[in-house]
């Protein structure tokens, strides 16, 4: 779609707010809040008299930390339009980690539910204003106060044409596997070059139905609900409780829909789980007979063959009576297309979802891209690969496949940390992004692994632990998380923990009286599960990348823990020092066994 030419997010928005001023913008599921485009405009004008007000200027940073609202939009949009760099902060933050952030950002002003209010106060700052949505606690200001604080000569018009398009419109703290978060500076020319790109490759129309369920201070929700919102007018359903996510997708049945790859995992598990648990023999029979039927299928998609006549028709009749049916009962049936991005995702599982017919278009890029630099639309996808580079990027490969690239999403920098910038950025402008990638004839990009990741074992021999844990996570549901050894060593290890949300529905099923991680990681038949499912990814693989044995840990790892981010990246380092003792169990004996087994 051709994208109105405009150079800064408020610009975009009073835009895209006159279209249709009275079609809903924002929604919960159910509706049980909705806001109209000219309500939400009405609010943003109020926000940012308000917060201007309060002596909030161009430059200036706000900060929110709040989960997944309507309320949300007014607040950060408002801010915006002063010209001042919003910016969300994980409400999951340890004291110290907030400290930071907040300190790094230097903001003036937080506005927060009051459960957080405590915690930024404590922060120590110098934060000028705390505002609350909902109720005000003692010492901090509500949305009433922050309202009546606006100047009755306040300009608003003069004020929102005076952003600039090199201003910060944002910062995005990165997730911190090794050392404290850097706060990454995106400008408005920067979101705006990202959402023109991302349209021209996929096509979004005004009007178009999405969720905002990830973190708020997480790029990939910034960008897929907020400021593709601002700039093409999407309408936003907001999920407050991301575990709802599978609940509010039946509510919605959204357009155009993206996640993490663990939550496409998830969805796929559900509906193996479903299958397997259907009482009616004869429906079991059908959904077991479709799902046959859609594998088939994806293994040409997979392999980038035609799919040859006799499978299509099969494919079709499965679909008529079974496939479409599925994809309805997960509030899929009128998605175009949807996104995997943040981590790669295992190809069994994009297989699983090309089969059922729901295109995933898998992407690539990271906070100092302004989030999505390559994608490619489903219909052109090579599934696999990341897509090809967004119009107007550049890219090139360094000495030791490390891919470098330059263009209008680059950042401007890291916030305060002008050594840590250049060592990101060189003096030509080219961003080394630690990933190592392969790139075909054709443009499309394979991501190997981070750079600093690889495993390089006692032979020599370079392996990417991603691709190995994905391919066993690919055989098994059961699995939550793994994290591959072998750096050094002669043969591959495993830690694995077990997946949270699908281990009560296995232990209820098998007739399993626990389900707690403990009782579970040593029970013969959780355990015989993990062995054959790691035996099957095994398969996947060549003969030094396997794992050869494995620890089930009895534990979960949560988002934000010691061992995985808020982004669910694994802190291999930590988890390396913290469960040094069980990795050196599985080497001991040092005697490489000839099939993989539990430690």
């Amino acid at each position: 779609m051709r994208i109105p030419v405009v150079d800064t997010l408020p610009a975009a928005f009073q835009r895209t707010a006159a279209i249709a001023p009275g079609a809903v913008a924002l929604r919960t599921p159910g509706d049980g809040v909705t806001l109209t485009w000219g309500d939400y405009a009405n609010r943003v004008r109020a926000v940012a008299a308000g917060l201007a007000g309060l002596g909030v200027r161009r430059g200036d940073t706000v900060a929110l930390m709040m989960s997944n609202r309507v309320e949300f939009y007014p607040l950060e949009v408002g801010a915006q339009h002063l010209g001042a760099t919003a910016f969300s902060v994980y409400n999951t933050l340890a004291p110290a980690q907030l400290a930071h952030v907040l300190g790094n950002a230097g903001a003036r002003v937080a506005i927060c539910e009051p459960k957080y209010a405590a915690a930024l106060a404590a922060a120590g700052t110098g934060l000028e204003h705390i505002v609350c949505v909902d109720e005000a606690p003692e010492g901090a200001l509500s949305v009433s106060d922050l309202l009546a604080a606006a100047s009755d000569d306040f300009d608003f018009e003069t004020t929102w044409r005076s952003v600039r398009p090199d201003d910060v419109a944002t910062l995005i703290y990165t997730s911190g596997t090794t050392g404290a978060p850097k706060g990454v500076e995106t400008t408005h020319a920067a979101l705006l070059f990202q959402v023109a790109g991302i349209a021209e490759v996929l096509g979004i129309e005004f009007g178009d139905t999405i969720t905002s369920f990830m973190p708020t201070a997480h790029i990939a929700d910034r960008l897929t609900a907020l400021y593709v919102q601002e700039v093409l007018g999407t309408q936003v359903t907001c999920v407050g409780d991301a575990t709802q996510i599978a609940a509010a997708l039946v509510d919605l049945r959204p357009t155009v829909w993206g996640a993490v790859p663990r939550v496409w995992e998830k969805l796929a598990a559900a509906i193996e789980f479903r299958v397997a648990g259907e009482p009616d023999e004869t429906r079991r029979t059908a959904m077991r007979w479709a799902l046959s039927v859609a594998a088939a299928r994806s293994e040409f998609l997979l392999a980038g063959e035609p799919v040859p006549a006799e499978v299509a028709a099969e494919w079709t009749r499965a679909d008529e009576l079974v496939l479409s049916g599925i994809r309805a009962a997960l509030g899929l049936d009128r998605v175009r297309w949807a996104l995997s991005g943040a981590a790669p995702i295992p190809p069994r599982t994009l297989g699983f979802f090309a089969g059922l017919g729901v295109p995933i278009a898998e992407i690539w890029g990271m906070s100092e891209l302004a989030c999505i630099c390559s994608v490619s639309h489903p219909r052109d996808a090579k599934l696999g690969t990341v897509g090809k580079l967004l119009p107007g990027m550049e890219s090139r490969r360094g000495e030791d496949g490390e891919l470098h690239v330059r263009g209008p999403l680059v950042m401007k920098g890291y916030r305060g940390m002008p050594d840590r910038t250049a060592e990101a950025v060189d003096a030509d402008g080219w961003l080394h992004t630690g990933d190592i990638v392969d790139i075909d004839t054709e443009g499309y990009l394979t991501v190997v692994d981070r750079k600093k990741e690889m495993i390089i074992n006692a032979a020599g021999k370079n392996i990417s632990p991603t691709n190995v844990e994905n391919a066993i996570k690919a055989a098994t549901p059961l699995i939550g998380a793994i994290a591959v050894i072998g750096d050094g060593r002669p043969y591959n290890t495993a830690l694995i923990v077990l997946d949270a949300e699908s281990v009560e529905p296995y232990a209820r099923t098998h007739g399993l009286p626990d389900a707690s991680p403990a009782a579970l990681a040593i029970d013969p038949t959780v355990v015989s599960a993990i062995e054959a499912g790691v035996a099957q990814g095994n398969t996947a693989l060549s003969r030094v990348e396997q794992v050869k044995r494995f620890r089930i840990l009895p534990t979960f790892w949560e988002a934000g823990s010691d061992e995985v981010t808020l982004t669910l990246k694994l802190k291999r380092r930590i988890i390396a020092e913290k469960y040094a003792a069980e990795i050196a169990e599985l080497y001991a004996p040092a005697i490489e066994p000839s099939a993989p087994s539990a430690g």
